[in-house]
């Protein structure tokens, strides 16, 4: 799931997608919303669904190490914000309820004179957003002696650091998500044969004290 800034989602948005689809994006500023999402359990469900849904509850709830009813506890919340609806269509049965991710793409932050609420609830949803890339990242390092060493190779953190002005760091930064856009592949037959799922995390953060600017 690609969560961009809003250069990336609106590029990514064009003209309302179809639900669902690798081009529905969607700007947060209420703060219900951002709190909705701000829990990583609810990341990991929507990340699943956009990736791989439709799912019923039993099957994110596996992915999000919950049980059935507390995924679907989940899923009701999720779904009061917008970001998932139920799908009859692709129900095998009637027993069946499948849900799917009305959004694979989420942008927020950076307005000016944003409320402090919206402002607290965006923190809350990064340090969410944050502790399921720690997850993904140690369940890698847990079973990484198991990894063909090419992947092992061509994997791994890396970390620098660069002397920018602001419009040169945001150059830097849509270099860097043009680069990864062409690689998503939500498509799967976009992707080239052997291609699997990786996760790109890239922090930029100002390493300076602000009131020491010129």
């Amino acid at each position: 799931m690609s969560f961009t800034d809003e250069r990336d989602a609106q590029r990514e948005l064009g003209s309302r997608p179809e639900p669902g689809s690798p081009e529905a994006s969607l700007r947060l500023t209420d703060p219900r919303q951002l709190r909705a999402l701000a829990h990583p359990a609810r990341i990991a469900i929507l990340q699943y669904l956009a990736l791989d849904g439709p799912a019923t509850a039993t099957e994110c709830a596996e992915v999000a190490g919950l049980s059935p009813s507390a995924c679907s506890y989940h899923l009701r919340a999720l779904a009061r914000q917008g970001f998932v609806e139920e799908d009859p269509a692709s129900a095998a049965d009637g027993r069946q309820r499948p849900w799917r991710a009305r959004i694979t793409s989420i942008s927020y932050g950076d307005e000016p004179g944003q409320p402090s609420a919206a402002r607290a609830a965006g923190r809350l949803l990064t340090e969410s957003f944050q502790a399921r890339f720690d997850d993904i990242r140690t369940e890698y390092l847990d079973h990484e002696t198991e990894f063909d060493p090419a992947w092992r190779a061509a994997s791994g953190s890396r970390q620098d650091v660069l002397h920018v002005t602001a419009e040169e760091l945001a150059a830097v930064r849509s270099q860097l998500q043009d680069v990864l856009a062409a690689y998503r592949r939500l498509d799967r037959t976009s992707r080239t044969p052997g291609a699997r799922r990786v996760n790109a995390t890239f922090d930029l953060v100002p390493w300076f004290d602000p009131s020491s600017e010129a």
